[in-house]
């Protein structure tokens, strides 16, 4: 659901309860395609007429994404000039969600890329171990490294199999990190179990 309230303004052309109704419809799919929008403006902007009143008004998408620029979508006339016989209102407006939803969706595409390629480093980086001590009362134990050492892990940190189900000698990937007290284990996951 967005944050901020949609905004939807209308220049050189009069405002269309129509219009306003099938933006805030495309819109609200927007919202279902990519769940973390927060905003979106739309402005409908009719900069030119010709004699015949065929041009068509540009619709401008501006969506807003934690943690990145807004993604802005505007087409020109000439595109829908091209594309259509009569182009219109409506047509301006499908032709610009229709690009606004193809941004999305790259967008998406690449976000799930990013954590694909987090994971695999979370699964090269890590370490495999097995579990040297339990303490399950208060909530903790020791494994071994393939070095011989030991690190502590508190149940928090096993992220696959059941912290209740562990047994001394089960073989274990985690990583290791810096805790208060010195090394940890952190992300452990118990073999065969990922």
């Amino acid at each position: 659901m967005l944050q901020v309230p949609l905004e939807i303004s209308f220049h050189n052309i009069p405002s269309s309860e129509p219009a306003e109704r099938e933006i805030r419809a495309r819109v609200a799919e927007l919202e279902r395609l990519y769940e973390r929008l927060i905003s979106c403006r739309v402005r409908i902007d009719q900069r030119a007429k010709d004699l015949t009143g065929a041009i068509p008004p540009v619709v401008r998408i501006e969506l807003g994404i934690p943690g990145r620029a807004d993604i802005v979508v505007s087409h020109e006339p000439e595109r829908l000039l091209r594309k259509y016989q009569h182009p219109d209102l409506h047509k301006a407006i499908n032709e610009a969600f229709r690009i606004a939803e193809r941004r999305l969706v790259e967008l998406k595409e690449e976000r799930v890329d990013r954590k694909k390629a987090a994971a695999a480093h979370d699964a090269q980086s890590q370490s495999l171990g097995q579990i040297a001590e339990l303490h399950p009362e208060r909530d903790f134990g020791f494994l071994m490294t393939k070095e011989g050492g030991l690190l502590y892990f508190h149940r928090n940190a096993v992220l696959s199999g059941d912290f209740d189900d562990l047994k001394r000698g089960d073989e274990v990937h985690y990583n290791e990190d810096v805790g208060d007290t010195g090394p940890i284990a952190t992300k452990v996951r118990v073999k065969g179990k990922e």
